[in-house]
């Protein structure tokens, strides 16, 4: 199985303070730690023994538990009927390859390692040995006191590219280090005193979870049956996952013959067909959440459920589909039996109120008693449950989130007149689980699910599918906002838009200016006329790059506009002023020069960009003057003009050499890097403004270097 690294909690009793471990670790479980690490050196086998054993009864699956190095204390603790997953082991500690042999090929193991001598002797081991290595520390911490050197982020970086198998980044790790380090190569964060220090264990064990997810997409598993007219089952599931930002994935139940109007045959496959489906998955994928539909018999929900106890993914959602909407039991009553068990392993149930009444084994008069219903569902599963008054008469539909104390959360919503609902309660239930796996709390992924299933059957008319209930229209919403266009990359913006001026370059490059500049034959006043004009235009461009600076996004972004406006004073315009007034370098009398109406129409395109506040047209506009000069610099000091521009003794060798220079070649990159990033970011109306000013800001280029 691939398991899932990605919170591991390491225990500390005295950071636990009153509160105890198992406390901690019941509460972290909760708030979705994957990993529970017992760590307690000073204790005794017997202690560790115990500690393993109330540690399986709170985990209960849905975490994978630990023990630090103390390999017999683990066998000894599965003897007595615990759940203990693996170990991990130190450097110092028994042999990695002893402590596979003692717990066996399905264990978690792992193995701290610092060093590249460390990972390479893991590269030496036999295949699944280790499944993770355990690198830090990240920076110095005092749960581990005797630990070595702090690598910092770009030393974990270094050795997790390295590493043949998994890293879980550990030692000192704080909650806003979560990103970065799953960004750096991390496949997990082990954290100690930011859970159990912490005064909300489960809270901070959120947190993390939601650092963690917020930078990924969900994998999201629906084991379902299949409806081919793709309304409900599996076929609207993977819909409402991907509508949701999540990666579907669907383990087949049962395969139908419907369509809006009806189911005509079922064909159950061999329920060890659905488990080697599950494993399948399993072996490979880590799974974030699980939405759950239609099972079709005992086996097949047996299967099920012997499948989450052996892997218990982070979320599951259970959507019991039991009575068709004719009102017939779909199921018969050893099935009903099984899924009254497996409602005990799911985080949510979203039963209808049919379903509902089948689950608590009594009939359901109205909201009040729905929602008594669900409380007693609840306290008898340790689920929540999402009470839906669908199938109620009113001008409103009152939905609820249940516990086993009450109403969590209420939602309310006036009825959508409409005939198209085939498949919401499938798809109600994966855009939760999706939601969930994102990071959301449990009332605010129920909350936005309804708000999109609601816009989903107010537009559900317009695919006009079946003669009977039909579709929701899953994608409405993207449809409508994102529109169909696909968004080209960077790299493709930045071919577009160099194409897209090929024929302003062809000019420049023949211009009398530039084949004079070449040959050295450029009449010197004629040079200084130009070096006069672009000082001016250099003060200028210069206050524009600082604009950009100020609207700049990211940090990196602001601070390299910046540098470039700085570069136009302390670079370019001394430069020019050693040309023309090399007696007083950049004074007044360098832009003694009137601005001519070339001039002051390339600066009037900057200002108005600038001001118009968009930082995305602001950078296109201005990157001409980057590129075009770069390319032609380049080619100039290159020879492609004539071998005259290499000769040490040409009259502008040194304009020449500044415009080859490899620093401005590198602050071009980034320039292009920036502008096209930015205009593969945006949307089709800003990306054609885009390149509108980039256009118009290299004729303005074109028409700067011709000059009278």
């Amino acid at each position: 199985m691939t398991r899932d690294l990605s919170i591991h909690l390491v225990t500390d009793s005295a950071l636990c303070g009153e509160r105890g471990v198992v406390d901690t670790v019941r509460e972290a479980v909760a708030g979705g730690v994957s990993v529970v690490q017992l760590r307690d050196k000073s204790a005794s086998d017997a202690s560790v023994i115990e500690q393993l054993i109330a540690l399986s009864d709170v985990i209960d699956g849905r975490a994978a538990l630990v023990v630090d190095d103390r390999i017999d204390a683990a066998l000894e603790a599965r003897r007595r009927g615990a759940r203990v997953d693996g170990a991990h082991v130190g450097q110092s500690d028994m042999p990695v390859a002893e402590a596979r042999r003692l717990l066996g090929p399905d264990a978690l193991i792992g193995l701290t390692a610092n060093t590249s001598a460390h990972l390479a002797a893991v590269r030496a081991l036999p295949a699944a040995t280790v499944d993770y290595v355990g690198i830090g520390v990240i920076r110095p911490t005092s749960t581990k006191p005797d630990h070595p050197p702090a690598l910092g982020l770009d030393g974990f970086a270094a050795l997790a590219a390295e590493s043949p198998v998994p890293v879980v980044a550990i030692g000192g790790i704080r909650t806003d280090d979560v990103a970065a380090l799953r960004q750096a190569g991390a496949a997990g964060v082990a954290v100690v005193s930011a859970v159990c220090a912490a005064p909300d264990a489960r809270r901070a064990a959120r947190e993390l979870r939601r650092r963690w997810t917020g930078r990924t997409v969900p994998r999201v598993l629906s084991i379902a049956g299949s409806d081919p007219s793709g309304g409900a089952g599996i076929q609207a599931d993977l819909k409402s996952i991907a509508a949701h930002g999540g990666y579907g994935m669907a383990a087949v139940t049962a395969l139908t013959a419907q369509n809006t109007r009806g189911v005509h045959g079922v064909h159950v496959p061999p329920a060890e067909f659905l488990r080697a489906q599950l494993d399948a998955l399993a072996d490979d994928i880590v799974i974030d959440a699980v939405k759950i539909g239609m099972l079709a018999d005992a086996e097949i929900i047996r299967t099920v459920a012997d499948w989450l106890r052996a892997h218990r993914p982070p979320t599951v959602v259970l959507d019991p589909v039991m009575v068709a909407t004719s009102g017939d039991r779909l199921l018969d009553a050893p099935a009903e039996a099984a899924l009254r068990e497996l409602t005990g392993l799911a985080d949510v149930i979203t039963p209808n109120l049919d379903e509902l009444a089948v689950l608590v084994g009594r009939g359901i008069s109205d909201w009040d008693d729905a929602l008594g219903a669900a409380q007693r569902l609840s306290a008898q599963t340790g689920a929540l449950v999402l009470a839906k008054g669908g199938h109620l008469d009113g001008p409103t539909v009152p939905d609820a989130l249940v516990d086993a104390d009450g109403v969590v959360a209420a939602f309310d919503g006036p009825r959508i007149d409409t005939t198209s609902t085939h498949g919401t309660g499938c798809s109600l239930s994966s855009a939760i689980a999706t939601l969930r796996a994102g990071g959301r709390e449990w009332p605010d992924a129920v909350r936005a699910s309804r708000a999109w299933l609601r816009e989903s059957l107010r537009a559900a008319h317009a695919l006009d599918v079946g003669r009977g209930h039909g579709p929701v229209s899953h994608f409405a919403g993207l449809w409508h906002r994102g529109g169909l266009a696909t968004r080209p990359s960077a790299e493709e913006i930045r071919d577009e838009w160099w194409r897209s001026v090929a024929g302003i370059r062809r000019d420049i490059d023949g211009l009398p200016f530039i084949r004079a500049l070449a040959d050295g034959s450029l009449d010197r006043e004629r040079f200084l006329a130009y070096l006069a004009q672009d000082a001016l235009y250099l003060r200028e461009y210069a206050r524009v790059l600082a604009e950009a600076a100020r609207l700049a996004p990211t940090p990196v972004e602001q601070a390299f506009w910046a540098e470039s406006a700085r570069g136009c004073i302390v670079g370019e315009l001394e430069l020019h002023a050693s040309w023309l007034t090399p007696a007083t370098g950049v004074s007044a009398e360098t832009f003694d020069a009137e601005p001519s109406a070339v001039t002051t129409a390339y600066l009037d395109h900057l200002r108005a960009t600038a001001f118009a506040g968009a930082y995305e047209t602001l950078v296109a506009a201005v990157l001409p003057c980057f590129w075009l000069y770069t390319d032609l610099g380049m080619r100039l000091r290159a020879g492609e003009f004539g071998a005259q521009t290499r000769d040490p003794q040409h009259p502008y060798a040194s304009w020449l050499e500044t415009y080859a220079d490899p620093d401005f070649a590198a602050a071009n990159e980034r320039a292009i890097g920036f502008a096209t990033a930015a205009a593969a970011r945006a949307d089709d109306r800003l990306r054609r403004d885009m390149h509108r000013a980039f256009v118009v800001a290299s004729e303005h280029e074109r028409a700067f270097f011709d000059l009278r």
